[in-house]
């Protein structure tokens, strides 16, 4: 194994589709008073943008991914790349609120397509015993979009426009996919386009435990994620949110680090301690909300913990799944934006309801069973050494 390398340049490639698909979903949130104002609504409804984004994503990851199982994987990879660059294009150039939110619709099922579809193809491109660490690789795009591209995107769109910052990014599409064309191998989709279905792959041993997890983690962290200016906002620490989610972005960052170099051999210890970290964090926002410094330790903790998670979730899903590994991804990506809509409303309701003080806890209580049904998944969904089906 230790002569071994990763493929890079493709692994990379693929990166960089991560990379697009978070900072297409995330960036009106960084311009939303400029795209409201030049589409002629109030910023609320602007940052509807952001939801119709999720709506699409999740409503297509099941369907898209089961119509196009019998294509080959590069060229439903560059399709699901060519809907980026054309949703991008169609923003950037929109003076209409309804035609932009169809765009943006459009862009969202693009991202169903291609969130369905990453981690089945680093597994593919990985050699033996090394299909973690590749999706380590692609999964860095998600933190590198959150800490460096929203923020380097809404600056550009405060100098010269959001017109100019989705250009640009309809442009990196571009490039992505001559990117892909040379450098990214093709391969079969499932043999006579068929795939298990959803209720034969729930079936599956360790599957169910995964998606669990998954929803109810990644409920947890909307909550307090979507909120945390909000909450610092309350504490007396509204200055101090650009900081936190700086700390929080450098540490997701050592994260994907540190699981890249141990998921093949330690999942299960990985996905443990990356929830005992968010629950701490949580926990520690709870009570010393107040103190700067215990502030931004526990945003350190949090980006500890969390960082690595969407590796290690898409990793056990494929371990777990075997045959029906792409079925399970698809009704991964499809929970995983459930969670973060519903974490925005819950949040809400706990906001009316509660005060920000609630956020936090809502979060440590949710991660109670997510922590039980890790410990409890231990021969499948989170098995100690990463054990891999067919891919």
């Amino acid at each position: 194994m230790g002569g071994m390398r990763l493929p890079l340049p493709a692994l990379l490639a693929l990166t960089t589709a991560a990379f697009i698909t978070v900072l297409t979903e995330a960036l009106p949130a960084g311009v939303l008073p400029a795209l409201g104002a030049d589409l002629g609504v109030v910023e609320s409804a602007a940052g509807q943008t952001v939801t119709v984004y999720a709506i699409g994503t999740a409503v297509a990851a099941i369907p898209l991914s089961a119509a196009t199982a019998g294509w080959r994987r590069k060229r439903l990879l560059l399709t699901g790349i060519t809907g980026f660059a054309v949703a991008n294009t169609v923003t950037a150039v929109s003076a209409d609120y309804l035609l932009t939110m169809a765009a943006r619709f459009v862009a969202g099922l693009a991202a169903g397509v291609v969130w369905a579809l990453l981690a089945g193809y680093a597994r593919r491109l990985a050699p033996e015993g090394l299909p973690g660490k590749a999706i380590a690789v692609v999964m860095a795009g998600i933190p590198l979009a959150l800490s460096l591209g929203v923020p380097a995107g809404t600056f550009l769109g405060g100098v010269l426009g959001w017109r100019v910052t989705f250009t640009v990014m309809s442009v990196l599409a571009v490039v992505l996919l001559g990117w892909i064309a040379v450098a990214v191998p093709d391969f079969a989709g499932s043999p006579g386009g068929g795939r298990l279905p959803v209720r034969r792959t729930l079936a599956v041993p360790g599957v169910a435990p995964v998606l669990v997890v998954t929803l109810v983690f990644v409920l947890a962290h909307t909550i307090l994620y979507t909120y945390l200016a909000t909450f610092l906002e309350r504490a007396g620490l509204g200055a101090e949110v650009g900081l936190v989610l700086l700390i929080f972005g450098v540490a997701s960052m050592v994260s994907i680090w540190v699981v890249g170099a141990w998921i093949d051999r330690g999942l299960r210890a990985l996905t443990i301690a990356g929830t005992v970290l968010v629950g701490a964090a949580a926990g520690v926002l709870g009570v010393f909300a107040g103190s700067p410094a215990l502030v931004y330790l526990a945003a350190a903790v949090w980006g500890l913990g969390w960082g690595g998670v969407p590796t290690l979730l898409q990793t056990a899903a494929g371990q777990a799944g075997g045959e029906a590994a792409d079925t399970a991804q698809a009704v991964l990506v499809t929970l995983w934006n459930a969670a973060m809509a519903g974490g925005g409303m819950a949040g809400g309701l706990l906001l009316d309801h509660f005060g920000a003080g609630a956020f936090p806890w809502a979060a440590l209580v949710l991660l109670v069973p997510v922590l039980a049904v890790v410990l409890g998944a231990r021969e499948h969904g989170f098995a100690g050494h990463a054990r891999y089906g067919r891919t």
